[in-house]
């Protein structure tokens, strides 16, 4: 008989099975395969957390299977946000009306002319196996736009096309970091920074920043922490999560403390650059004078162009690195789809920054931005830091910690205030824990301004009792 009781203790899904009992009410409507049962509620959990429903030990006549898995993957931690995304759609499949305000992907359709594109590439036979490193039609475009929109000059066989910015950037900290070497991430940072730093056996070194200034890294603080074991700077710009973009004059400072250490790399993550609010402008690390050579730089197809599912990414720098996050390519997944690129292609032809297609939809962007900024700031306790890119808002809500919540309990971190929020409000938001910073709560505006105010409405509705509650 199976043991279908979902009693996990270390639940990657950080609501766990309390978001179930949360939603308990609605459960008989629940609807993953059919009319559910308490034990099929069980199973879906325990696949959610990839747990093994253990058989009872008579049915093993052979012996019990080593289920152990390497160290390697077990210091890794999963993905908060892709867990709480998916356990926010599992929900509403269910009935429950949750607004998921988790995930960090832009509602709009991908723009007509790049889908097209891929759609045309489908019908004329453009199905088979690419280069590893991208189609040289991509790669080229890839460089125009570097070197036009950027200020950075690459050849084609310093771009490698990958399946999303995310294994572009994975690969990059595999092909540079040794064990014992140290990953430096200012925090808030995006949770898979730490983790692919741990998959390289390196060391994850976290500095903090600060609300007052805007989250962004201080370079004294910078230099004080740099060893003879650190290798790389992770730098995101804009921010996710907090939406803050680093001034030119500041990556200037940063730059000048790379300088003086030989061994020192920067990642510079610029997924972000076209989602970006007036006056604010991005700068391409690399363009620094003597950062070059110095630096990786990944973008990507998904977020300005609203291509999440498409899975188009890509890194360029010096040759040396980027043949070596070609190799690993080569044999985890090799070239990425001939579809998707043909798609990118049609995206780079848009225009500068991606033409009227993005144009149109920052200023959305920016619409909801400031709908949400002025909202809650009218809510007691309030800390918020004005994003100037991106899609996220990144809010100091640790004035409801320690507050008692009847019918649910103490307030005590970011964690137990979203479980809150998603009980009582019905909102599936980011606790700030899972990007380094415990005090904030990530809230994604890739949303209609419709949805964005009634989210706003119930969250205020839920946090109105905690503003009386006890401190306890």
């Amino acid at each position: 008989m199976a043991n279908t009781l979902h009693n996990c203790t270390t639940c990657p899904i950080p609501f766990g099975d309390q978001s179930l009992a949360a939603s308990r009410h609605v459960s008989r409507s629940l609807s993953f395969r059919s009319t559910p049962t308490p034990k099929t509620l069980a199973m879906d959990a325990a696949k959610q957390c990839n747990i093994m429903v253990v058989k009872a030990k008579s049915e093993f006549d052979q012996g019990a299977v080593d289920i152990s898995l390497s160290p390697r993957v077990n210091s890794v931690k999963p993905s908060k946000t892709v867990a709480i995304s998916d356990q926010a759609t599992a929900l509403v499949q269910a009935g429950v009306p949750v607004i998921r305000l988790a995930a960090g992907e832009p509602d709009f359709d991908t723009p007509s002319v790049i889908a097209e594109a891929g759609i045309n590439a489908i019908r004329e036979g453009y199905t088979r196996y690419t280069p590893n490193a991208g189609t040289l039609e991509l790669r080229q475009a890839i460089c125009r736009k570097l070197k036009e929109e950027n200020g950075i000059t690459y050849t084609p066989d310093q771009v490698v096309v990958s399946n999303g910015a995310k294994q572009s950037l994975a690969q990059a900290v595999l092909a540079v970091c040794s064990p014992g070497d140290e990953v430096i991430i200012p925090a808030p940072f995006w949770v898979s920074y730490p983790e692919m730093a741990r998959l390289a056996d390196a060391t994850p070194v976290i500095l903090p920043t600060s609300i007052s200034d805007d989250f962004l890294l201080d370079p004294k603080l910078l230099e004080s922490k740099i060893t003879e074991r650190s290798r790389l700077l992770i730098l995101c710009s804009p921010s996710n999560p907090t939406g803050s973009v680093y001034p030119k004059k500041l990556l200037e400072e940063i730059a000048q403390i790379v300088a003086r250490h030989p061994r020192l790399l920067v990642l510079s993550d610029e997924i972000y650059e076209h989602i970006i609010y007036a006056p604010a402008t991005h700068t391409s690390f690399a363009s620094l004078p003597g950062m070059w050579d110095r630096t990786i730089t990944v973008n990507g197809f998904s977020k300005a162009f609203a291509m999440t599912g498409w899975r188009l990414g890509y890194v360029a720098g010096p040759k040396h690195f980027i043949a070596a996050c070609g190799k690993i390519q080569s044999q985890f997944t090799s070239g990425a789809s001939s579809i998707a690129q043909k798609a990118a292609v049609a995206a780079l032809g848009l225009g500068h920054a991606g033409g009227e297609a993005v144009t149109t939809m920052v200023k959305a962007f920016r619409e909801r931005r400031d709908f949400l900024v002025k909202s809650f700031r009218e809510i007691d306790g309030v800390k918020i830091s004005e994003p100037q890119g991106a899609f996220y808002l990144f809010i100091d809500f640790s004035y409801y910690y320690g507050r008692e919540a009847e019918g649910f309990g103490k307030i005590e971190d970011s964690e137990s205030l979203c479980r809150y929020l998603l009980d009582k409000g019905q909102v599936a938001l980011v606790p700030g824990s899972a990007f380094g910073d415990d005090t904030c709560i990530r809230i994604s505006y890739a949303e209609s301004l419709t949805t964005l105010q009634a989210a706003v409405e119930r969250i205020k509705k839920a946090l109105t009792p905690l503003s009386s509650a006890a401190l306890v």
